[in-house]
């Protein structure tokens, strides 16, 4: 698959299943993305972390019981849905952080003691099912991850991307980031 066609098809997921409510949140899955890479862009990311901010929850459109998210009780396994589709066509730089940005929420928790506390209920829910705040072993191995600082930097734009008032840029705004990013076909 080239370039254009990777585009094509994101644009198509997108627009697909985008404007669906973000498990339990008062945004869309395509605003929250946006957000996220609004964030990011806002931060002077690179172009990679922006790339990861835009899709580190398009596992979620895999799930066919995502719009029953709060629910549920157990783990979709969102990141890892998202990693598999994203590997064909980017690198690490961007796969790993979207398969670790839930492990950086477990992580966070571990090791930042206010953090906890500005989860939004859904993500509260969802820590639960994804194992709880990390052990000191996990914490250790989490810092090994060579993305691990991406990943978090990932997450918390992640948890800053559920604003019904925020204004971003259209989708079409970061396919420029997507196109730099992209594997070489």
């Amino acid at each position: 698959m080239h370039g254009g066609d990777v585009l094509e098809k994101l644009t198509s997921m997108i627009a697909r299943k985008g404007g669906e409510l973000y498990g339990g949140e008062q945004v869309t899955q395509l605003q929250h993305a946006l957000q996220a890479a609004a964030l990011a862009e806002a931060d002077g990311a690179a172009d990679h972390v922006v790339v990861a901010a835009l899709l580190h929850d398009i596992g979620h459109l895999f799930e066919p019981e995502f719009d029953r998210a709060m629910e549920l009780d157990k783990d979709l396994v969102h990141e890892r849905l998202g990693e598999a589709f994203l590997k064909r066509f980017f690198g690490a730089d961007v796969t790993e952080p979207v398969r670790l940005h839930v492990a950086a929420k477990r992580y966070l928790c571990a090791t930042d003691p206010g953090y906890f506390a500005t989860l939004s209920a859904a993500s509260v829910h969802s820590l639960k099912l994804q194992g709880g705040p990390m052990s000191k072993d996990e914490v250790a191995r989490f810092e090994t991850e060579p993305s691990f600082r991406d990943a978090v930097q990932v997450r918390l734009y992640d948890d800053r991307a559920k604003d019904p008032a925020m204004v971003t840029p259209a989708f079409d705004h970061y396919l420029e980031h997507v196109k730099r990013v992209l594997k070489a076909a």
